[in-house]
């Protein structure tokens, strides 16, 4: 199953133009109004997996204010009018459409944001602010600014639309951080990280496909006898990404330095499409599926652009700097206490198919590496499976700063003959886990994006 999600979610290009395929042909052979009843359960769906991944507590780290107001500036006091001036040209009279489009450019970023501007080798840091801010201000400001824009030629219900918002995004938000702490409680860190925290999104992007599916199933009559419809709704979409990615390239580009200017464009660009599907969906009833449906044109558009404008950023921005541990490490660490016993080393190196595990002493200070060679040996000389860790002599720990180049992280790989280091940040503390694997999966990624 995983697979296959996964292969949805890698190709959302191709994806979703399927499933709108899929809901008009269903809508028109056959009797759509039953769909409504799965509104809300995908709507849930879309929006709760995507929180638990939701990183809040960095919204809390200053330092980079300047590209946190400017990126704000252009979301909430730019491209809204923009899309508004663009909806009132071509849709003057479709406003549900126009609706539409301004509901798409009034929630900027998404999960994507991160991942684009860490495939781009921008500030992730930065990114992810943007994405919890946008997320947060968006959904409190866009019933304000539809009430605004188009309240008179659109009904907007006002009240209806904050209800369905606390339900579809702060309520979610809740479940999901109370989720992410509790799976780390119970799995740890680095099983979060390297297992269960990329399953979500997945789950997200079943949500999308469903809510798609729905919104073309109750509108495929109108589709089927107007299917340049389709067509017609590209061009302003198109119009409102070009200039969005043109003015957000040039401030980041005069104004900011590398990294944080590609995290400025990817955080004013990519837009929220599920929240905003969400509230299509859930507050405007019956005219739900109407103002749905550029949203979801809206998809093929910027999962395309995003990718493309990757192959471009060198080019843009200038060369990337060379990789540093931060940029390649594995969040979190795999450890055992040094009460553990060997017995827990075996039970844990092969849930989690590893070949080391850390060990730490009562205040999480990392005491040496057990690995499964070393256990190997243990055993061979008679230790018993009840020998506590603490009594074994372990390897050696090789930390590095999380602000090391990977070249460096290479050359003391070597000098030390290991392949795993720890990654510590400017305080000491482990953050993460780097292995040789990691490095060459990194480098594989690269080639990849050229």
């Amino acid at each position: 199953m995983w697979g296959r999600l996964s292969f949805l979610q890698r190709n959302l290009v191709w994806s979703i133009p399927l499933f709108m395929i899929l809901g008009i042909l269903f809508g028109y052979f056959g009797s759509p109004a039953f769909l409504k009843a799965l509104i809300l359960p995908l709507t849930f769906l879309m929006v709760y997996p995507m929180m638990v991944n939701l990183q809040i507590k960095k919204v809390f780290s200053g330092g980079d204010y300047k590209i946190q107001l400017v990126t704000q500036i252009i979301n909430f006091a730019v491209i809204p009018f923009f899309a508004f001036g663009i909806g009132s040209i071509f849709f003057s009279s479709n406003p549900l459409i126009a609706l539409g489009l301004l509901l798409a450019a009034l929630l900027p970023t998404s999960g994507m944001t991160i991942s684009w501007t860490g495939f781009a080798k921008g500030n992730i840091n930065a990114a992810i602010k943007m994405t919890v801010i946008g997320l947060i201000f968006g959904s409190l400001a866009t019933p304000l600014y539809a009430k605004w824009l188009m309240g008179t030629v659109v009904e907007i219900p006002l009240a209806n639309i904050f209800i369905q918002i606390a339900f579809i995004v702060f309520l979610p938000m809740i479940m999901g951080y109370i989720t992410q702490r509790l799976i780390i409680r119970k799995y740890g860190e680095a099983k979060y990280q390297k297992d269960i925290k990329k399953k979500f999104p997945m789950l997200s992007t079943l949500g999308v496909l469903g809510i798609v599916f729905v919104a073309m199933a109750l509108k495929s009559k109108t589709i089927i006898s107007n299917p340049s419809m389709l067509l017609f709704l590209f061009v302003p979409l198109l119009i409102l990404y070009g200039f969005n990615f043109l003015l957000s390239t040039l401030i980041g580009k005069f104004f900011f330095k590398r990294d944080d200017g590609i995290a400025l464009v990817y955080g004013t660009v990519m837009r929220n499409l599920s929240i905003a599907l969400a509230i299509a969906m859930t507050a405007f009833g019956r005219e739900g599926s109407d103002i749905a449906l550029i949203i979801a044109m809206a998809y093929i558009i910027q999962v395309q652009s995003a990718a493309w404008y990757v192959k471009f950023t060198s080019r843009i921005f200038g060369k990337a700097p060379q990789d540093v541990a931060r940029d390649v490490m594995e969040e979190g660490l795999f450890a055992l206490h040094d009460t553990s016993t060997l017995e827990d080393a075996i039970r844990l190196l092969d849930e989690e198919h590893i070949h080391s595990v850390a060990v730490l002493s009562k205040n999480e200070t990392p005491m040496g590496i057990i690995t499964a060679d070393l256990i190997v040996n243990l055993l061979a000389e008679g230790k018993g499976l009840e020998t506590k860790l603490k009594n074994i002599r372990l390897l050696p720990v090789v930390k590095v700063s999380e602000r090391s180049p990977v070249s460096e992280v290479i050359k003391k790989m070597k000098r030390k003959h290991e392949y795993k280091v720890l990654v510590t940040d400017e305080k000491g503390r482990i953050k993460g886990v780097l292995t040789e694997m990691d490095i060459l999966e990194r480098y594989k990624e690269g080639e990849g994006n050229e």
